[in-house]
């Protein structure tokens, strides 16, 4: 839209009118979610220390892969028991809640590992964790799980926001927790949560086939 704005402005010395030019409709796919018992054995399959931490937490938290990544010890806040997020998508600090389990494992993850810089550092002591390694760990886990599920890393953050919202977390707080500035991308959880679409009878029920 945009080359055609400039073309039309600097070749033909002409305004157009951009709103009377239809756009292609945009994609609106749900996102992958995960079940409870699919994530809890993947955590489960994953016996390095290390990455059943960083796994851990991106679902436990709701984080980005950014944002696991950036992460740095003293970010974590065991007293008040939540986890800081500096500097997230939008340049905005946020704070979520950080399950007690979740502190007794980065206790015992810190104490092994000694992080120099990053919470989760690489080869390399003082650089973050690889993106790519990150993801490898995953899928991985997908593996050894026999998840056949098609799922991402930002799948358990999905799979955090949905298994929230069907616990009955109002759709607000889920969207303060997860850093979106509308709640409309909140709302695409409202499609994939199963807990008032279960409860739906269909009408072949109680037919005698």
């Amino acid at each position: 839209m945009n080359a055609i704005k400039l073309f039309f402005k600097e070749i033909e010395s002409t305004v157009i009118k951009i709103e009377e030019i239809h756009r292609p409709k945009k994609e609106h796919k749900l996102p992958n979610v995960l079940s409870k018992e699919e994530v809890k054995k993947l955590l489960k399959q994953t016996k390095n220390l290390k990455h059943k931490a960083m796994l851990s937490l991106i679902y436990s938290c709701g984080l980005r892969r950014s944002e696991l990544l950036a992460l740095k010890p003293e970010h974590i806040d065991s007293k008040r028991c939540v986890l800081l997020i500096r500097n997230a998508k939008g340049r905005k600090d946020r704070i979520t809640p950080l399950p007690q389990m979740m502190i007794e494992m980065l206790r015992t993850y810190y104490l092994q590992y000694r992080p120099k810089l990053y919470l989760f550092e690489g080869q390399i002591k003082g650089e973050s964790y690889s993106e790519r390694s990150l993801n490898l760990v995953f899928n991985n886990a997908l593996l050894r799980g026999n998840i056949k599920r098609p799922a991402t890393l930002h799948s358990l953050r999905h799979s955090y926001a949905t298994h929230l919202l069907e616990a009955g977390t109002d759709l607000r707080y889920i969207q303060e927790l997860l850093g979106h500035n509308s709640s409309r991308t909140t709302e695409i959880y409202t499609h994939v949560s199963t807990k008032n679409i279960s409860a739906i009878i269909s009408p072949i029920e109680g037919m005698d086939l």
